[in-house]
């Protein structure tokens, strides 16, 4: 069965899941949040195609200068599932760690619900901060591109099965792969969770690189981001971290300033107890 068949046979499983945890799990859904992420998934899905139309022509002109022509075979094929979710753990943790990616990526993290349909929270802004830009090593080093947008694919829609409260940890590959106790770790808010767990597949990143952290009691976990987001309109969370972005970029009077608040560690709006608002960096991790 070619693989693009089966990333196509997983849309109904997706949905499959998603009735069985609502009807076990009501308690871990509200309706407007899962419909938000509903619309934020087709909102996604229509600009991710757009941005693939775009950027096919530059892959493909790229790729005629890649360091190698690989034929694919099944060690070809594993090294790239590798190279590809070793490349996500680092567009994972810069989207935590710099203004401009976490932008887009916050819409992902907004919701305070955790269940199957956060999955579908994404940002329609992942190809303007350059989502696209971590996978060019790939076409760089000789994978075609079809193919490679292939693999991504495939990393993604794995991810969604660990979004979920419903499964606790699963032994022995809670040491190898990227679990739903792993990811609840991630979107939990909790001291000692905040920019942790960034692996796609294989948590082994995490590991390597010192970004690791174990769950403790999965019934503690707080989901959401620093700052407020209570609502559940689909643009007005998309749009939000741009407009703390534009309002802290032209508050700024120097250059060296106005840079610091693209491309330095995110902030949040808080409210003060005068009621005024402030920005200030997420909180210690």
């Amino acid at each position: 069965m070619r693989v693009e068949l089966i990333l196509l046979a997983l849309s109904p499983i997706f949905f499959v899941f998603i009735v069985f945890e609502f009807i076990k799990f009501r308690r871990y859904y509200e309706v407007k949040d899962s419909l938000a992420n509903t619309m934020l998934a087709l909102m996604h899905q229509l600009s991710d195609a757009l941005s693939v139309l775009l950027l096919l022509p530059f892959f493909y002109w790229l790729h005629q200068y890649s360091l190698f022509s690989i034929d694919l075979n099944p060690f070809t094929i594993f090294i790239a599932f590798i190279l590809q979710d070793f490349l996500y753990y680092w567009f994972h943790r810069a989207s935590h760690h710099i203004h401009w990616f976490w932008a887009a990526h916050v819409v992902h993290h907004s919701s305070k619900n955790m269940n199957f349909t956060t999955a579908f929270r994404q940002s329609i802004f992942y190809p303007v901060v350059g989502m696209w830009l971590f996978w060019l090593p790939m076409i760089i080093i000789g994978f075609e591109p079809r193919f490679m947008i292939m693999v991504v694919g495939i990393n993604l829609a794995y991810q969604f099965f660990i979004h979920t409260q419903i499964v606790g940890r699963l032994g022995w590959l809670e040491y190898l792969f990227n679990t739903p106790s792993h990811h609840r770790v991630h979107h939990a808010i909790n001291k000692g969770y905040i920019d942790k767990n960034f692996a796609g597949v294989l948590i082994v990143w995490d590991k390597l690189f010192g970004t690791f952290a174990q769950e403790r009691d999965k019934d503690q976990n707080q989901y959401g981001i620093m700052g407020d987001c209570d609502s559940t309109n689909p643009w007005t969370i998309s749009v939000m971290q741009w407009r703390i972005m534009l309002t802290q970029f032209n508050s700024a009077t120097h250059l060296k300033e106005k840079l610091k608040v693209v491309f330095g560690y995110p902030s949040h709006l808080v409210k003060t107890k005068n009621k005024k608002s402030m920005y200030k960096p997420r909180p210690d991790r």
